[in-house]
């Protein structure tokens, strides 16, 4: 199992359009950030290879090239903004190359916005002419209610945004997935180990963590959670905020994502505590 940062960059990425500050002129290569997305990769109980994206940004055409994706068995999505959303197109190519469908997974807000911008998708028989299009299958979600996808215990989490709900994910490996782990060696009560990623939350674009939320951040080998700069955001954490957080659910690991021009990489990594990282582009962890 593996999870690849895909993108790692606010809604504006990283160079800026126009802009000719220490980062965005940055020769670091770190400090190049798509938008944020990730792919989680691992081996169902079956033996079969999967690939989860976790949203679906404008930028998954140049991070699908550069992270070798060859698969798509499904999408995450967490909120309905143009930069976790705006690549869906693109998964029309992992159609044909699978030769299969893909199922997507949202909460209902955020599916009725892919409904309506990509309609020519999801109402393909009322478009002009015959195209090449994805093939979606679509499901909503709701946190708190967990879905098995392929050996995951994948539980929706609710997260705000500022005003907006959104959802963050948790992954836990089922008995089934367990049992394939490295050791493959079990107990009276099941499997002895699983993977070292898990459980895994993946939390992008937060500024506030409901009460409901906090005993499902228990217990946690790797967390993922986004610090967008220093200065105060009225929808996002600021580094700081996010540290705070961090400390507070006490990941064994925690990587930060979404970040802004305003976080260089080198100085950032610097400042953070142990067992805290700053996520960049093309980052695996296993």
């Amino acid at each position: 199992m593996r999870l690849t940062f895909l993108g790692t960059g606010t809604s504006a990425g990283v160079p800026c359009i126009g802009c000719a500050c220490e980062v965005c002129t940055s020769e670091d290569p770190r400090d190049r950030r798509t938008r944020t997305s990730a792919a989680l990769r691992f081996t169902d109980p079956a033996g079969h290879d999967r690939t989860l994206l976790l949203d679906c940004g404008p930028d998954l055409r140049a991070q699908a090239l550069a992270a070798r994706l060859t698969r798509c068995d499904g999408v995450l999505f967490t909120h309905n903004h143009v930069d976790h959303t705006f690549g869906v197109d693109e998964l029309r190519r992992f159609n044909a190359v699978m030769h299969a469908p893909i199922d997507i997974y949202a909460e209902a807000h955020t599916m009725t916005f892919l409904r309506r911008v990509y309609a020519h998708i999801f109402d393909k028989d009322r478009n002009v002419q015959d195209s090449f299009v994805a093939t979606l299958l679509p499901h909503v979600i709701e946190p708190g209610l967990p879905l098995n996808l392929f050996g995951l215990r994948v539980t929706p989490l609710r997260f705000l945004h500022g005003r907006l709900p959104i959802a963050g994910y948790r992954f836990d490996a089922t008995p089934e997935l367990a049992a394939k782990s490295d050791s493959g060696a079990t107990t009276a009560s099941g499997p002895a180990a699983t993977h070292p990623l898990l459980p895994l939350v993946y939390a992008t674009d937060v500024n506030g963590i409901p009460p409901e939320t906090w005993p499902s951040l228990r217990g946690l080998r790797t967390l993922v959670l986004g610090a967008l700069r220093h200065r105060k955001h009225p929808t996002h954490y600021t580094l700081d905020e996010a540290v705070n957080a961090a400390d507070r659910i006490d990941a064994a690991q925690t990587y930060f994502v979404h970040m802004s021009h305003e976080l260089a990489h080198a100085e950032t990594q610097a400042s953070l505590p142990d067992r805290m990282s700053l996520a960049h582009d093309g980052l695996e962890i296993t």
